[in-house]
């Protein structure tokens, strides 16, 4: 199988490292990619968010399976023209990634499949923005209604912060979303999902959206994650595809956008249960570098049959034994304007997957975005694991970086229990 994954991240460095390690993959390509996926794939230049582009060479580079790792390509499209093009994709098409491209039909098609989730509003003028925040909180959760690369949202118990940000993305003109919160530890459940209908749920994870230990600081993209989850209930994911996955899997292909890919349930559990906090509509990042850390199963087949409607016939998922603890090393300066163009050593090692990297013209590595290594370590235990992650993050150097220090420590103390 020939296959190519669109996107530059350090979750297609972790998918182009499954699928190198895949016997079923013959040719593997990643476009646009970084430094780090090209050690293992061919590095092809194309604009992801360019659908014309993406099919374009798909199709030159004669590409049996196309991946889409971000969600910018899925709303703008790229996966329904390389379906068109008679390429098999794994992705939703534009229609099915509103399900992350807007919080407010997100919301709407779980009204209607009775999933169990916030209560919320939408506000799209300032003038009843105060009257609106009134009837929330505290404490106050305030998103971007659209795309904002897990950097939109505030959760405050201070009414002048939540009012701030609301305003900042109003003047911005983007509708504001407004939500209880929910109480209870945080679950990431990726669901591989089939035009037929089929969900194939993997690992549980939980990852770390706040920049600073004790999660202090404003939201990032994510600065850590960490699979399984010791603390969650037996059986977690099959409850939560029949309660949840599912019925929003029915209720999209009713509506006539059917949801092929990965759909991606965020979830607070809750004294009531699981209850979802977003959907979105592609592998998150940084859990999936985790998560694939610990699949022995080879992911070409699994894709594949994902975007070829066939996986009820997949064999069932088989898991490494153990953890796995992902740390994302960030620019000085993230979750704001990062620093760029600063030397890395040290990041060739096993386990450090590349985000925002890139190759200077002498073959130096340097910096290039905010989060710009994932590194990640796996052992018999949790304890273990993070043990075995942050002695890899300790052998990489880049001027000013940071990282969180307690990725998984809670849960590794036994210190994490449901409400209720």
């Amino acid at each position: 199988m020939r296959v190519l994954v669109i996107g530059s991240g350090a979750r297609e460095h972790a998918l182009v490292l499954a699928l190198s390690k895949d016997p079923e993959v013959v040719a593997l390509a990643c476009a646009p990619g970084n430094a780090g996926t090209a050690a293992l794939a061919e590095t092809h230049g194309v604009d992801a968010v360019d659908p014309a582009a993406v099919v374009e060479l798909a199709v030159r580079w004669k590409a049996d399976l196309v991946v889409i790792g971000p969600e910018g390509p899925l709303v703008a499209g790229a996966a329904d023209a390389v379906r068109a093009a008679g390429v098999a994709c794994f992705g939703p098409g534009s229609e099915a990634a509103r399900i992350e491209g807007s919080k407010a039909f997100a919301k709407d098609v779980m009204t209607a499949a009775g999933v169990p989730t916030a209560h919320s509003e939408v506000v799209d003028n300032p003038a009843r923005l105060d009257a609106a925040l009134a009837r929330f909180g505290p404490t106050w959760v305030v998103k971007d209604d659209g795309l904002a690369a897990g950097k939109g949202v505030v959760v405050t118990k201070d009414l002048r912060a939540a009012r701030a940000h609301a305003m900042t993305l109003l003047d911005g003109g983007h509708p504001v979303l407004l939500e209880s919160f929910l109480d209870g530890p945080e679950v990431s459940l990726f669901c591989v999902v089939d035009p037929a209908g089929a969900v194939v749920p993997l690992l549980p994870a939980q990852d770390f959206k706040r920049v600073g230990d004790g999660d202090a600081g404003p939201n990032t993209g994510g600065m850590g994650a960490y699979t399984p989850l010791p603390w969650a209930p037996d059986g977690l994911a099959d409850d939560v595809v029949e309660r949840i996955v599912r019925p929003v899997v029915n209720e999209m292909a009713r509506r006539g956008t059917p949801f092929s890919g990965l759909l991606y349930a965020g979830l607070a559990m809750t004294s009531n249960g699981p209850e979802v906090i977003e959907f979105n509509c592609r592998f998150g990042d940084p859990e999936t570098q985790a998560v694939l850390a610990m699949l022995r199963s080879p992911l070409s087949t699994l894709l594949h049959a994902a975007a070829t409607g066939t996986l009820a016939a997949h064999p069932p998922l088989e898991w490494e034994p153990g953890s796995a603890v992902t740390v994302v090393i960030a620019a000085d300066g993230y979750p704001g304007r990062p620093r760029t163009g600063d030397v890395i050593t040290g990041a060739e090692g096993e386990g450090v997957l590349h985000a925002g990297t890139r190759r200077r013209d002498d073959g130096a590595l340097v910096s290039a975005g905010g989060r710009v290594l994932a590194v990640v370590g796996t052992g018999p235990d949790l304890r273990t694991a993070r043990a075995d992650a942050y002695h890899r993050v300790d052998a990489v150097h880049l001027p000013g970086s940071h990282h969180r220090t307690d990725i998984a420590l809670r849960a590794a103390d036994g210190e994490i229990t449901l409400p209720g």
